[in-house]
């Protein structure tokens, strides 16, 4: 008896801890721009230890905070970018388009559904919403970047970059926002944070 009294316990609490989702809080639409993004007078390539940087576009963008996820196993991933952030502007800024999604994240991948009908044109959560692997510029932004909590509104500042190394590992950017699947998300070199 206790022990599966125990048991139930745990799993209302696994369930609670891996599942359940807080509501985003505000009414409406927060953020009603869309990044920006541009590959004028682009700097030339960076490189820190085996990694080198080309940028592919300046790239700015103020946007809800759908999720975030931490990446910690020691993959060549991991160590550049330890932290995807799930970002959502226009209509995946609205609260009550958030709130019925359910998001997920993990693998290196963004997911979300809906029960029913979708609250949006499903082309529109495609095209308002992205995830971003996340590449601090310095101690400082990283510092930031850990500090930003699921439903904060930021702005991030910095390029989205391929990467090489010289024994032919690669790792690339998107730099369209319609795009979803493989392939899709913004490899984001972040140099500046604000809430």
């Amino acid at each position: 008896m206790n022990r599966t009294l125990l048991f139930i316990v745990a799993l209302a609490i696994g369930w609670f801890v891996f599942f359940h989702q807080p509501k985003a809080p505000w009414s409406g639409a927060l953020v009603p721009e869309d990044p920006q993004q541009t590959s004028d007078e682009l700097p030339s390539p960076w490189t820190q230890g085996q990694n080198t940087f080309t940028p592919r576009a300046r790239y700015q963008i103020r946007a809800v905070v759908l999720s975030k996820h931490s990446y910690w196993a020691g993959f060549t991933e991991d160590t550049i970018a330890p932290y995807d952030l799930a970002l959502g502007w226009g209509p995946l800024s609205d609260a009550k388009v958030i709130n019925a999604l359910h998001i997920t994240q993990g693998g290196r991948w963004y997911n979300y559904s809906w029960k029913g009908a979708p609250p949006v044109d499903p082309g529109l959560i495609v095209s308002h919403s992205a995830n971003n692997h996340i590449i601090a510029a310095d101690s400082r932004v990283l510092k930031q970047v850990e500090m930003i909590k699921r439903f904060d509104v930021v702005t991030l500042k910095g390029y989205l970059v391929d990467i090489t190394r010289p024994d032919g590992w690669s790792w690339h950017t998107s730099l369209s926002r319609d795009d979803s699947g493989s392939g899709a998300c913004e490899l984001f070199w972040v140099e500046a944070v604000s809430f």
